[in-house]
């Protein structure tokens, strides 16, 4: 017996918009080359110091205290920090002054947890970037620039960082085409990439997979919960941020960190970039 041949209707060619990375190729060149317009609103927190008046309505709706205001006694001033921020937006709309705008947070990531702390109403470090450490710079300048092996572990967190790391096996990511690649066990890995707040049940188990690597290898935190417990810091069942149980080379912001953060991140661990965010700021441009 034979069936009639049906024929689907031809699904709409809808255009990529325009400078979306997606018009005729799926793999975005970054982070060898420039970075992408990124489609989605801004999410992360920017502070203009000529508007905020200080009443603290921003800090009365941050979820996790990543904002914060000088106490008594103290020169006036507000800080921010972005490795609690959960990138919510909610203290741009509690900002009765416009004195909060959101912008891009794709290239966030620091060296050094203080980088990610940005103090206004106080004077900031002048400079360039830090240059990566040049310890760090040894340890992966010649072994793994070319091929770097990345074992994952979930010390607590949402899933939503996972999802994101997860993101950079896709075709438009294609995370191995940098050499780069997710291995199952930590003795085949050179980085340790940890997501989630550290939980006194996961402990343990963290701090096995980190001995467990051969050296010279290097950690990587990812999100608010592993550089600073995020929203469940306060929990008696969680230890804090991944450097207070390991030592941490890399800290990736977001909640979650997009592929492209994740993608900047380990580009920095690896020297191939510099550091653009200093003392809580922006110093330089994105590359072109």
């Amino acid at each position: 017996m034979t069936f009639p041949k049906v024929l689907s209707p031809a699904a709409p060619k809808v255009p990529s918009p325009a400078g979306s990375g997606l018009d005729g190729v799926e793999t975005l060149g970054y982070p060898l080359g420039a970075l992408p317009s990124v489609r989605g609103p801004p999410r992360a927190p920017q502070i203009d110091p000529t508007r905020c008046d200080l009443d603290g309505a921003c800090a009365r709706e941050c979820p996790t205290g990543a904002i914060t205001l000088r106490g008594p006694g103290q020169p006036p001033g507000i800080s921010l920090d972005y490795g609690k921020c959960l990138f919510c937006s909610l203290c741009v709309d509690a900002c009765p002054h416009q004195a909060l705008s959101s912008g891009p947070m794709e290239e966030m990531a620091v060296l050094d947890r203080s980088d990610l702390v940005l103090v206004r109403g106080a004077p900031t470090p002048a400079g360039a970037p830090h240059a990566l450490r040049e310890d760090l710079r040894k340890r992966v300048g010649h072994l793994f620039a070319g091929s770097l092996s990345i074992r994952t572990v979930d010390a607590g967190s949402c899933n939503g960082c996972e999802v994101e790391v997860g993101a950079l096996s896709w075709p438009r990511y294609d995370l191995e085409r940098l050499g780069i690649h997710i291995v199952a066990s930590p003795r085949h890995a050179d980085a340790l990439l940890v997501t989630g707040p550290v939980t006194r049940n996961m402990r343990l188990a963290l701090e096995k997979t980190y001995r467990a690597m051969p050296t010279p290898s290097f950690v990587v935190a990812v999100g608010a919960c592993g550089i600073s417990g995020g929203p469940f810091a306060a929990s008696a069942e969680v230890e804090g941020g991944v450097d207070r149980v390991l030592p941490v080379e890399v800290y990736v912001p977001g909640c979650p960190p997009s592929p492209l953060a994740l993608l900047y991140g380990l580009w920095l661990a690896l020297g191939q970039v510099e550091q653009r965010m200093v003392s809580g700021e922006l110093r330089s441009p994105p590359r072109s």
